[in-house]
């Protein structure tokens, strides 16, 4: 099982680069970075964590500027975003950013993908709640075609262009692994239909290790190689048994999340975690 971090980089947190810098030092496998183009003030739509919405969502930063500063003083660790929000983004324009920061960094880009939750974030980029989930699986499809023909083009029903051209392709052949996250049954099964693995935010009431378990079997009934997809287990517990049992159950990555504080509350955060990494 490998080891991430994650956390919302914010301009009074230790910034991304650094962190991506500090944890690559420690032997961390990765970072991740998540997306908020902005908060509407409404605030109709509940947050799925409950209570208030914390302040850092307001305040994050881009994940595309965040992971390319961080890949410029960084030589292994990988760069995963924690979610990118395609639903709210023009598919051509990303597939020109996800290739651009693979090649950048050489390839090591994790694109984890989601549909959000923000009804009122989404209406703003024009996108329909209601059919979000169609919207991204035709906008990843259409980035496919992109990153990997050199002549792409896409009639769906929601995503359409005609023949062109871009480059760079990606360094990672065929694109940079794309990491459906979401909640169980539903974001499982639309990571078994079109990615490379999942990053779960909620187990349907079910056991964690049975809920991973159920995942290995969809992808195996799908006809998919259950140990081609990875499982990236956000909010990673800090106690040594719970992640042993997670290992055990198939998970690929822990990833830990710190809060948007400065360098000196989250280095010493980030060296118990680098310890439970090495009990592991």
């Amino acid at each position: 099982m490998h080891c991430g971090v994650t956390m919302f980089p914010t301009d009074y947190s230790i910034q991304p680069h650094d962190l991506a810098a500090e944890a690559e030092a420690r032997g961390f496998e990765s970072v991740w970075l998540p997306e908020h183009s902005h908060i509407p003030t409404s605030r109709k739509s509940p947050w799925p964590g409950g209570g208030e919405l914390p302040k850092f969502y307001y305040d994050s930063y881009d994940p595309f500027v965040s992971l390319g500063a961080a890949a410029a003083v960084t030589k292994k660790i990988k760069l995963g975003f924690g979610i990118c929000l395609v639903i709210e983004r023009d598919p051509i324009h990303t597939a020109k950013e996800v290739s651009t920061l693979d090649r950048l960094s050489n390839g090591r880009v994790l694109f984890g993908i989601g549909g959000g939750w923000n009804a009122e974030e989404m209406a703003n980029h024009g996108t329909a709640f209601e059919t979000r989930f169609k919207l991204m699986r035709e906008r990843i499809a259409a980035m496919k075609e992109i990153w990997t023909q050199s002549k792409p083009k896409y009639s769906g029903e929601l995503v359409k262009f005609d023949e062109m051209m871009q480059w760079p392709k990606p360094v990672q052949k065929p694109h940079p692994p794309i990491i459906v996250g979401g909640a169980y049954p539903h974001a499982a099964r639309r990571a078994v239909a079109y990615g490379d693995g999942w990053i779960p935010n909620r187990f349907g009431g079910l056991d964690p290790v049975d809920a991973i378990a159920q995942f290995r079997k969809m992808a195996k009934d799908a006809g998919r190689d259950p140990a081609s997809l990875s499982v990236d287990m956000f909010a990673a517990p800090r106690d040594l048994d719970t992640l042993k049992k997670y290992r055990d159950a198939g998970v690929t990555r822990a990833i830990w999340m710190f809060p948007s504080k400065g360098r000196d509350e989250v280095l010493p955060m980030l060296d118990q975690c680098a310890a439970l990494m090495k009990a592991l």
